[in-house]
């Protein structure tokens, strides 16, 4: 690089000796320094790409904030694992969850880390990773409820809540022929028309559906038997091949290092023993 820029440098004037003068020297200095400078800023920039995340910062104990508002989780640690495993800083973006996957098409975020269920609908629109968690879909009922299955749910004159977006809600869509499917945006909406006995019956995962039992154990009762199993993975965009196979990497080396044990741990004790009496096989 060097010979290249004294030889496309053709000095005006040289010194007694034959040598460029001392301006000359200062400038092709100057002009290293600049050209080193530069090829750094680019390397530099290159290291400190930041990682950015998107999920939906409202399902405890997944995706969450803490009392100052920032983003903390299983997803959230997860999230920033992956990013040490890269060697990138993560950025966490909060997006509604029915909006991730046109967040991730149209490039907003890298990828979503978001407990979102690999289904083959999705996959026609995105990639995913490996699964790193297991669990499936059940029914959180009222107390004085007659519904013990999801065949129970589903008749004339019941009404079944769904949050939108979720597999819960497209399994209503598939399957759900005879009650009445209520879609509503939030969990805690869905929640609360059980405990109010405006709906019969709320469609979502067992350890969401534990977790509202166990918050409204004088109105509600857990449904926890899956009618429906399901896997959640990493969600990619299309054609970022290289990215999926270090996510998959680094699931299989945060397996092997204890990473999972130590979040089921932090998060999720009380969930864990109790579906370990319950003769439930828990997720990770």
């Amino acid at each position: 690089m060097y010979r290249r820029l004294w030889r496309g440098f053709t000095p005006r004037a040289t010194t007694a000796s034959g040598s460029p003068p001392r301006k000359t020297w200062i400038y092709l200095a100057l002009m290293l320094t600049l050209t080193g400078f530069r090829v750094g800023c680019n390397s530099q920039d290159v290291r400190v790409v930041p990682l950015i995340v998107g999920m939906e910062l409202a399902y405890p104990p997944f995706e969450m904030t803490d009392s100052n508002g920032s983003p903390t989780g299983v997803s959230v640690d997860l999230a920033h694992a992956l990013g040490a495993y890269l060697n990138r800083p993560v950025r966490i973006e909060n997006i509604p969850f029915d909006g991730l996957i046109p967040a991730l098409k149209t490039g907003k975020i890298d990828l979503i880390i978001s407990s979102m269920t690999a289904t083959p609908q999705r996959r026609q629109s995105i990639d995913f990773s490996d699964p790193y968690l297991k669990t499936g879909l059940c029914l959180l009922v009222g107390v004085h409820s007659n519904i013990h299955s999801i065949s129970d749910a589903d008749r004339k004159g019941k009404s079944v809540a769904v949050k939108k977006g979720t597999t819960g809600h497209g399994y209503a869509a598939a399957h759900i022929r005879n009650a009445t499917v209520l879609v509503l945006d939030k969990e805690t909406a869905c929640v609360l028309e059980v405990v109010q006995g405006k709906a019969d019956a709320f469609i979502y995962d067992q350890m969401s559906v534990y977790k509202n039992w166990r918050r409204y154990p004088d109105h509600t009762v857990a449904l926890l038997e899956p009618f429906q199993e399901e896997s959640w993975a990493i969600g990619l965009r299309k054609g970022t091949e290289r990215l999926r196979t270090q996510a998959n990497r680094f699931l299989v080396h945060f397996r092997e290092t204890g990473g999972f044990d130590r979040l089921a741990d932090k998060y999720l004790h009380e969930q864990k023993e109790a579906f370990r009496r319950m003769g439930y096989p828990f997720y990770f």
